[in-house]
């Protein structure tokens, strides 16, 4: 159980990113939840693993992909903070094991509530009730994008549209991506982004700099 200073740590994050739970709910959570830190560049789960705990993110950045056997990533969405890894959820109250991987893009904080609690959270506080299915259903839409975007839109179509969402993401029309992070979440080559990424600059949909993309007004 954590000490009284890292319950009220917790519960500054809860107030701050999960105002929709209930004060009965957050009392609980801050007894019971461990703050953990992960670094730019950490797994923070792996093809495999079994959960003790899930996550709810409340610093940082986090992205999810599937691995295939020769090494390419496929991009399937980021988490930032306020959202919660609806698979660590699934696998952790069923005990299956993960099938994709995530890894901190910058430094992320989260909140581990045990599996333990799960049951009890579920059956007990409608507002984790509510808050586990609309995590669901926003998680289960983003899927449903990358499934229409590779399944109906063209290269070109598939990159404005991330590149849309990375703006979206990092709330700034510049942020710093390379054009090889971009092939690995597209399941693309370096050669073909770069190419791509020249066209839209001609025609005024963005600017390339040095490891950073700034997009421009339309």
């Amino acid at each position: 159980m954590n000490s009284i200073g890292s319950q009220s740590i917790v519960r500054s994050y809860l107030d701050t990113f999960f105002p929709s739970f209930s004060a009965e709910l957050k009392t609980i959570l801050a007894q019971h939840c461990q703050v953990r830190t992960f670094q730019a560049g950490e797994l923070m789960m792996q093809t495999g693993q079994y959960f003790k705990s899930t996550m709810l993110i409340v610093e940082g950045m986090v992205k999810l992909y599937r691995e295939s056997d020769d090494g390419s990533e496929f991009f399937i969405y980021h988490l930032e903070a306020g959202n919660a890894c609806a698979l660590s959820m699934i696998c952790a109250t069923r005990q299956e094991t993960s099938q994709i991987l995530a890894k901190a893009i910058e430094t992320t904080i989260t909140l581990l509530v045990p599996i333990a609690l799960m049951d009890e959270l579920m059956s007990q506080h409608k507002t984790w009730y509510y808050f586990v299915l609309e995590t669901y259903r926003s998680r289960f839409e983003e899927l449903l994008e990358v499934v229409d975007s590779i399944a109906f839109k063209s290269m070109d179509e598939r990159l404005e549209f991330y590149l849309n969402n990375q703006q979206k993401l990092y709330k700034s029309n510049e942020f710093a991506i390379t054009h090889q992070q971009i092939a690995d979440d597209l399941n693309s080559s370096r050669e073909v982004i770069s190419r791509l990424l020249k066209k839209m600059e001609q025609r005024g949909l963005l600017k390339l700099g040095r490891n950073t993309i700034a997009m421009t007004s339309r």
